[in-house]
């Protein structure tokens, strides 16, 4: 197969107007100017493609196509039509970081035809000022209908040797610590993957809103170039297809810092708009629920002496989130069946002990949101075939947010993998069907977000990396781990992490806990940050759906928690204030006329500085600060914490201290 080629360059101006034409050069640039592609179509058919910003190079010449099951390969092009258009626009999101979004590209579309087969192959190109997204194309044709790809071809040839953070990829699990390393040193790695370069250039590498294909991996193949392998089917093969039909885009986002390329929308920028005509009932919310102390090993979710999900104690939840300004509560492990995953049973005949009935009247009468969970098991099969009646059960219950997990060891227990065309669609299905019934989903071992919540704004969270879940069974999630996810997995989309625990060595519960074999827990496991940092984690941790993870006796009384009873999850902005990848980052976040900042850093101790000048001008403050005691430290004073409060401006500017895994949350409540 020859291999179709692509360059990005900002030798060339462009006159945008969506002209159209056949050239053997064609150029498009970012609005700004600074980032640029140029497609040259070689005498013998090939097409070639680099990348540059200004006068750098980012991305040299990298090969585009595919190899197919018993079909030839494309071997020569001709370029049938090319047009370049410009579109700017903005829209509001649902929910998100920020509600007004900038959508702001120009685009080069180039109809491409192979001499010999007369297939045809469409390449779409849209480069925003934060990076590029691209995707294949196959229109509707005589010359093809169904086909199988066994490989994409397409690559990413990185300029520079740069400094990258990642995980190492497989088919079935993200739950991996994240490595550094120079990008000449990789293997095989998940997406988004984020590079560090010269002169400060940040560069991720993810894909956008991915549906009906296989996600994508990364492969080293030579020096610093990069190829991308896709999650196969059963039978080896990777995608199975009809026309027309198009790939997920291939995204590069591309900033001169940390902090930038955190605040990119480019990823939901290239998803499809919003598909639901009815969004009133998707709503951003906190909850808690019987979930960390199953962890701990103080309760269990089977049915037992020390079950968790009982009525009672489901009950107190509900009356605790009510004075709390909690809005909803999780309870797992409340269904019959947990060690039958995929029964009907383990989704709604609850256990002897539990009254759903009563526990739905009396979350209703207390204006509290029953969050229902679906563990199973990866058996997809007959998931399927009960989810329509889970999901009408629950609706007229009133639940409608769902917390779903696929805990399966080698995939789906069909034989597919997590991470395959087959997951994927399955996922889909599941988010369309929750859509119907007005269901918020927050899914556990999912497939990766690439940016779907746009288009489906009901699917909220998921978890997709290591989440806080780790700290109570092994040897847990470093600070440096947690300042590495905002600046790689969170790139993708919002992530439940399970933040909020203020009981980090778990002495409250000394002699109490047993592994999951129901021994006495021996290991001294605990949470590797301050508590001051557990609050900071809400903020930097996005997430619409947050969880106050720690154990609702532990929150009874504790002046920290004033926190996250104040906070509100539902925000119109964000910003980066400063960051840098696996070190700190400090987030500001506003709802309505207050704005939250979260201020945290990994291992090492540091001076926050922050300038105030997004507040509005005129305006007081009043700040209530959390934050490390001068003699905190997360590893042998992790609960020591202080509240200060104090008045300020936009002129002003915060200096705190961050201990070693510290941090500082902040609540700036404009004075009327």
């Amino acid at each position: 197969m020859r291999f179709i080629l692509i360059m990005f360059s900002s030798l060339l101006a462009l006159n945008l107007t969506g002209c159209s034409k056949v050239d053997k050069n064609l150029t498009v640039s970012s609005p700004d100017k600074q980032l640029s592609v140029q497609l040259t179509l070689a005498e013998n058919g090939g097409l070639t493609y680099q990348v540059n910003r200004g006068k750098n190079t980012v991305v040299k010449s990298s090969q585009l196509g595919f190899e197919f099951a018993q079909q030839a390969k494309f071997t020569e092009f001709e370029v049938l039509d090319s047009q370049v258009r410009s579109h700017q626009s903005s829209w509001q999101a649902v929910w998100g970081e920020r509600k007004n979004i900038s959508e702001i590209y120009n685009e080069l579309f180039v109809s491409l035809k192979d001499k010999n087969s007369q297939r045809k192959l469409n390449l779409r190109f849209r480069v925003f000022d934060d990076g590029l997204g691209f995707r294949y194309e196959f229109p509707q044709q005589p010359a093809m209908s169904k086909f199988v790809i066994t490989d994409e071809k397409t690559q990413f040839n990185l300029a520079q040797n740069m400094q990258t953070w990642w995980i190492e990829a497989d088919y079935n699990s993200y739950e991996k610590p994240y490595q550094t390393s120079e990008l000449a040193k990789i293997k095989h790695v998940q997406t988004p993957l984020t590079m560090r370069g010269q002169a400060g250039l940040h560069v991720s590498i993810h894909e956008a809103a991915l549906t009906d294909y296989a996600s994508m991996s990364l492969v080293r193949t030579n020096d610093t170039t990069l190829e991308a392998e896709l999650a196969p089917w059963a039978d080896g093969t990777k995608v199975k297809a009809h026309v027309p039909f198009q790939t997920p885009w291939r995204t590069i986002q591309v900033a001169d810092s940390a902090a930038k390329l955190v605040e990119s929308d480019l990823i939901i920028n290239l998803n499809e708009p919003n598909k639901l005509a009815d969004t009133s009932w998707i709503k951003p919310m906190k909850f808690m629920g019987i979930w960390w102390e199953i962890h701990l090993g103080i309760h269990t979710w089977k049915e037992g002496p020390r079950h968790g999900a009982t009525t009672e104690r489901a009950m107190a939840y509900i009356d605790f989130a009510a004075e709390n300004n909690i809005e909803a509560v999780l309870f797992e492990g409340w269904n019959k069946g947990w060690e039958q995953w995929g029964t009907r049973e383990a989704y709604v005949v609850p256990t002897d002990d539990f009254d759903l009935a009563q526990v739905a009247n009396h979350a209703k009468s207390k204006g509290v949101v029953i969050v229902g969970h679906n563990e199973t098991g990866g058996n997809i099969e007959a998931y399927e075939s009960h989810v329509d009646e889970i999901f009408s059960i629950y609706s007229e219950l009133g639940i409608n947010v769902v917390k779903t997990g696929y805990v399966a060891e080698q995939g789906f227990a069909n034989g597919e993998n997590h991470h395959g065309q087959f997951a994927v669609n399955h996922y889909r299905k599941i988010v369309e069907l929750a859509a119907k019934y007005k269901i918020m989903l927050n899914v556990h071992e999912p497939v990766k977000d690439t940016g779907i919540r746009r288009t489906y704004p009901n699917m909220m969270t998921r978890e997709g990396a290591r989440g806080g879940e780790w700290n109570a069974w092994s040897a847990g999630n470093s600070p440096d781990y947690t300042m590495t996810l905002p600046f790689t997995r969170l790139l993708a989309g919002s992530m439940d992490y399970t933040p909020g625990v203020f009981d980090i060595d778990y002495s409250n519960f000394a002699g109490k806990r047993y592994d999951w074999w129901g021994n006495p827990q021996k290991a001294d496991y605990r949470v590797h940050t301050t508590l001051a940092r557990q609050l900071a984690n809400m903020l930097v941790l996005y997430s619409p759906i947050q969880m106050a993870a720690d154990v609702m006796e532990n929150y009874q009384g504790h002046p920290a928690f004033e926190f996250i009873r104040k906070l509100d999850v539902d925000f119109d902005d964000s910003k980066i204030l400063a960051g840098e990848v696996g070190e700190y980052i400090y987030v500001a976040r506003q709802a309505d006329d207050t704005w939250y900042i979260g201020l945290a850093t990994n291992s090492q101790s540091r001076l926050a500085q922050v300038n105030l000048d997004f507040l509005e001008a005129g305006a007081a403050y009043q700040a209530q600060i959390f934050k490390d005691a001068a003699d905190a430290h997360y590893q042998n004073n992790p609960e020591a914490y202080v509240i200060e409060l104090q008045q300020l401006a936009q002129q002003d500017k915060l200096s705190i201290n961050l201990a070693e895994g510290g941090g500082a949350a902040i609540i700036l409540q404009k004075v009327k």
